[in-house]
Formats: structure tokens, sequence, C-alpha cells
């Protein structure tokens, strides 16, 4: 047995690779951080404060300057300074200016000291809504015109100013209104209920079209690149597009499906598919399904291209039916890759909003998760309801994440 040497030096020198190893992923941990863990806990921050959209712009007075009697003897530059929160006071709000070159200034304010060209103006507190106009008298030196000092105040700096206001955003004053907001009333267990069902069925439906298309395909048969890149189509193009194709066919005053549906007697009356409960949330389900499916298609092709040929010919030499050959062979063979795509596309489906956006828009009861978020954050305009809303889903999909590997990824050996 070779020599290993003394203790001290392995644990020394396995100090030194750890030490190597967390300095080489320094840099990913680092990104990691940024783009993920950063915004997800600015979510959960902002989910315990009233923060509406005017509050993502900090409170700060805002001063404005122009001339006011150009050419006459009473002419003065006007100050407006404006407190444009409707909620939140200014505090020691304050401003100051230069005075453009060519320019004589008169007495200024009584809140306003005037040192050679150097304007400083001392306001105090300004109210929510509230505005205060200060006019500073000004004269023309020789030469100059009226013309020539708005010319100044416009390419001037414009007036710096001050104050102090509490920030919603960064105070450490919390509530739980938005999520009060959020679980008030049976709303939300509507629109959990159509999440589920979209989720759920989506998924499901995309895992057995998936499988379904693998299984027709994988065979050699004449024509099967091309057939296979025909079932691509839904997954590659783009969303906007196949969204706006449905919604052309299945319109019901001009849709191809409602005037065939119409002339072959199924119908009586045009059928408005995205339109009416419960049809437009099986409709907006069934587009899931169709669009999505061919990722499965592509995983489960892939690993039944993998499987030894070897026991099926067994198998047939037993004279297995191809049910028996799908049912103990094929199957506890994709019981890997089904159970990985289940979690990857549950995840993608909860999470999914442009589909539903632009077929229904939300309404017709296809209002999910994703969908209330959006009209929380920017439709009411509260940022903070629609963060909530955003927490309950990352909760959602924690709990069946960890349902998922506690359980069904034991059973799959994953």
């Amino acid at each position: 047995m070779s020599d290993l040497g003394p203790p001290t030096t392995r644990g020394a020198l396995a100090k030194r690779e750890a030490r190597l190893a967390w300095g080489l992923l320094l840099p990913t941990v680092s990104i990691v951080s940024l783009v993920v863990i950063l915004p997800l806990l600015a979510i959960f921050w902002i989910s315990f404060k009233p923060v509406g959209l005017a509050d993502l712009r900090p409170v700060a007075p805002v001063v404005r300057e122009d001339l006011r009697n150009a050419g006459d003897a009473d002419q003065a530059v006007r100050y407006r300074i404006q407190n444009r929160s409707q909620d939140v006071p200014i505090e020691n709000v304050s401003f100051t200016d230069t005075i453009p070159s060519g320019v004589t200034a008169g007495p200024p304010p009584e809140q306003c000291t005037l040192s050679g060209a150097a304007l400083r103006c001392e306001i105090g507190t300004l109210d929510p809504g509230k505005r205060v106009t200060l006019m500073l008298p000004v004269q023309f030196d020789a030469g100059l015109d009226a013309k020539a000092l708005e010319d100044a105040l416009e390419d001037d700096t414009e007036p710096a100013a001050r104050g102090d206001a509490d920030n919603i955003l960064t105070n450490f004053s919390f509530s739980l209104e938005n999520f009060a907001r959020v679980f008030d009333g049976k709303q939300f267990w509507e629109v959990l209920y159509v999440t589920m069902f979209y989720t759920i069925f989506g998924t499901i439906g995309a895992l057995l079209f998936g499988l379904f298309a693998a299984m027709l395909l994988n065979k050699s048969f004449k024509g099967q690149g091309i057939l296979r890149g025909l079932y691509l189509f839904p997954y590659v193009a783009p969303v906007i597009a196949v969204a706006f194709a449905w919604i052309t066919l299945f319109d019901p005053f001009s849709g191809s499906v409602n005037a065939l549906l119409l002339q072959m007697g199924v119908t009586q009356e045009a059928i408005n598919f995205f339109g009416q409960r419960p049809l437009a949330l099986i409709m907006v389900t069934v587009f899931e399904i169709w669009r999505y499916f061919p990722l499965s298609f592509l995983f489960i092709l892939a690993r039944m291209q993998s499987i030894d040929t070897d026991m099926y010919e067994a198998a047939d030499m037993d004279g297995a039916s191809p049910f028996q050959k799908f049912w103990y062979l094929s199957l506890p063979q994709l019981l890997g890759i089904l159970s990985v795509l289940f979690l990857l596309r549950f995840i993608w489906t909860f999470n999914k909003f442009d589909d539903i956006f632009l077929l229904t828009g939300g309404n017709a009861g296809t209002r999910t998760l994703t969908v209330n978020v959006y009209e929380q954050a920017f439709a009411v305009s509260n940022i903070g309801a629609g963060a909530a809303v955003a927490v309950v889903i990352f909760a959602c999909l924690l709990l069946f994440s960890v349902f998922f590997f506690k359980y069904v990824s034991r059973e799959e050996g994953l």
C-alpha cells in the first residue's frame, strides 16, 4: 500500500482544493444570484407592500421654470415647485438654480437667497399634490432681450430640487393587505380552479399526444423526415401567428370551422368558441395540447429509439400482442422521461400567460393566475397585489415540486 502522507497534509490539501473550487464557482454563483435570487426576493418584498404603478418612481419634488411678462417692466422668472404624489408629503424641500449671464436678478422671494448668480430656495414641507409658485424679478443687460433669456433658460441646466420623502419600496413597513385582497371572496378559487384545469389537462394531453405521435413515427418509412418536421410546426411557429390563426378559424362570424359546422348541419347557429363558458377554457386547453405536444414527441421518440430491440424480438417469439409489448416493455422504459416531461410541462403550463392572453385575454372563464398577475399589476395598477399573486404561484409550484421529488421521482428512479 502506498504512503498517502500524514492526515494533516491531506486535510490542508483538501482545504486548498475546496477554496479553489469555491473560487472558480464564485462567478457562476454571483450571476445566478443576480439573475434569479434577487428578482425573487424583490417580488417577495413588494408583495407585502401596497405598491401601485405610481409608487415605482420615488417621490421627489419637481421644479419647472419659465419667463413671465417678457419685455414688460415687471418681467420675472417663474419657478413652480410641485409634489406630484397624492399620498406622501415631501419634507425639507429646496432647489438651486443659476441665473444666466447677462441677466440681473431683482430681490428674491423670502424663501430664497441669491449669492452672485447662484439662487437657493428653501420651501420646507410640500403636502401631497401641493404646488408652490415663486417669482424672481429679472432685468436684461444691454444687448439682451426676452427671446435671448428664454433661450438661455431652455439651454441652461434645469433647477436642481431636493427633498426627503418616505419611499414605500424601501421602508420597513409591511402589510398583508395584498394577500387579503388576493384571497378575498370566491374569485381566487375560481382562478385557481381554471389554472389547475388548464395545467393538468394541458400537461397530460400534451404527453399523451406526444406519446401517440412518437409511437406512429418510431418506424422507418418513406417521407418519415418530412412528417416529423410537420409535427414540429405547432411548437416552432410564432405563438402570436398560430394564436391569431386559431382565432380566425374559430371566429363565430367569418370562421371556417363555424361555416363548415353550419353547412353540415351539426349546429343551427354559430358557436363562439373563445367567448362562452366553459367552451373557451376547453379551447385554450386544446390549443395548449396542440401547440406543445411536439416537445413531448421529440423526447419520447429519442428515448424509444434508444431501447434495445432484442427484447421486442423475444416478445414476438413468445407471441406477445402489440399492447402487451407496449405495456410491459416500452412503458417501463419510458416512465423516466415521461416523469421529467410531466414535471417540466406542468411548471411551464402553470406559468403560461401569452397563449391565453392572445386567445381570450382571460375572459369567458379563462383567467389563470398568471393572467391575474397581469391584471392586478397593470390593468388595476396594483403592483403589490400582482406580486402577491406571483408569490402564490411560486408557493404552488414549490409544493408541487416537493411532492414530485418526494414521491414520484423515487418510484421512477430519478
